[in-house]
């Protein structure tokens, strides 16, 4: 096992904040003098049935601690999950039902092990402690908080003074994720940033237990390809890890050299000394790495983990062909439209499979990434009349040869 300070820097990277870290030190201290691995709890309520690339940066966190050999339980929050998350909420959020939840927590438990060592983990579902627990049990939960430091959260804060409705179950949500890791005995959990409130509401809970309580460390919102907003899909700026090997590969290889800092910061395995030569490349320091070199071994060794090494080598392969040569690719999609008036621009690249929705192909239109047989489009409310064949282009990677008819 590491010595503490070895594990401080691998822990602390892409890190916003460890509390307490002196606790954190403390606990590695026994830990390695014991040789008893710590306990390390992150909880996922499996609200959307796949993932992207953001929400493996708190995955990516957790292996990085499975690698200095300690446990990490992959808390399945299929009973939060029927709560709804009210967190960044200026709303009431519907609950999944039992039959969502536990149809998406099936898809993230296969999603998680391209990364998570399975003999390593320990997936645990909070319903297993929060099911049996009795009216009496949840009433008596509920009174170890009060509605004021509720009301300290933000997202509550500024619900309750512009007069919009909290239902009560929703302060169930943070004492329901704090009361895991009683049950659990967590010695650290992780979050993002906008998990902080509930975190801290675990530490306190444990400590009224009897537990010494569990360090809290939170990891930011992973930007998008844009580089601005964080990874979503309804900005379409995300890279979704179950999406071919191509379409993967060169969505990394669009980001710009700053972005790829931060992505081998927060999702690569590339170690410490590595990322210090990718940061140096791309600052022109002496001693750094080629940024294309960097964002290849990147691209490479993402796609190789969702996909495995043969499709990433065939990946990189294809992209060279593809724009290394300035090639339009030969076997891009064909689709046929039916249609015999004009076409608005974006409806066109939304049914060309281009885009996933109107807005989307306004969005990349005004950010110059769409081309007509070959052709920049700069006018998002052209309107595209039928003529045998067209080839669209969006971004860098996405191709489709549209045939009227």
């Amino acid at each position: 096992m590491k010595s503490v300070q070895e594990q401080m820097d691998v822990i602390r990277r892409g890190a916003v904040e460890i509390l307490v870290e002196a606790e954190l030190e403390e606990k590695l201290r026994d830990s390695v003098k014991n040789g008893v691995p710590l306990k390390i709890k992150a909880g996922f309520d499996p609200t959307a049935p796949d993932l992207h690339l953001g929400h493996t940066v708190l995955i990516q966190k957790l292996k990085q601690f499975q690698d200095l050999g300690h446990q990490v339980h992959f808390l399945i929050g299929d009973f939060t999950g029927m709560i709804g998350d009210p967190t960044g909420k200026n709303e009431t959020r519907k609950p999944l039902t039992r039959e969502q939840v536990l149809a998406n927590a099936q898809t993230y438990k296969e999603q998680v092990f391209k990364i998570l060592d399975p003999e390593r983990t320990t997936v645990v579902f909070n319903s297993t402690w929060m099911g049996p627990m009795s009216a009496a049990d949840l009433i008596g939960l509920a009174a170890r908080h009060t509605v004021a430091r509720m009301l300290e959260r933000d997202d509550f804060h500024k619900r309750f003074t512009s007069h919009q409705p909290i239902a009560i179950h929703e302060f169930l949500y943070p004492l329901v994720q704090g009361y895991d890791s009683v049950a659990l005995h967590a010695d650290v959990e992780l979050g993002g940033t906008d998990q902080k409130f509930n975190l801290l509401v675990g530490r306190e809970l444990q400590k009224q237990f009897g537990q010494r309580p569990q360090s809290v460390l939170t990891m930011p919102l992973l930007e998008g390809l844009d580089g601005v907003n964080k990874m979503s899909k309804s900005l379409g700026n995300y890279i979704g890890i179950t999406e071919p090997p191509g379409e993967i590969y060169g969505k990394i290889m669009s980001i710009s050299d700053e972005l790829m800092v931060r992505y081998y910061e927060l999702v690569s395995d590339a170690d410490l000394a590595t990322l210090g030569r990718v940061r140096a490349g791309v600052l022109g320091q002496d001693g750094g790495a080629h940024p294309m070199e960097s964002k290849k071994a990147l691209a490479r060794e993402l796609v190789a983990r969702f996909h495995g090494a043969d499709q990433a080598l065939l990946a990189e392969e294809g992209f060279t062909q593809q724009f290394g040569q300035k090639e339009v690719p030969a076997d891009i999609p064909v689709v046929k439209l039916s249609v015999s008036e004009p076409i608005w621009i974006c409806r066109l690249l939304t049914e060309a499979g281009i885009t996933a929705s109107n807005g989307e192909a306004r969005r990349l239109i005004l950010q110059g990434g769409v081309k007509l047989d070959g052709e920049k489009v700069v006018d998002a409310d052209q309107e595209i009349s039928p003529r045998g064949e067209i080839v669209l282009q969006g971004g860098k990677r996405r191709f489709a040869r549209v045939v009227f008819g």
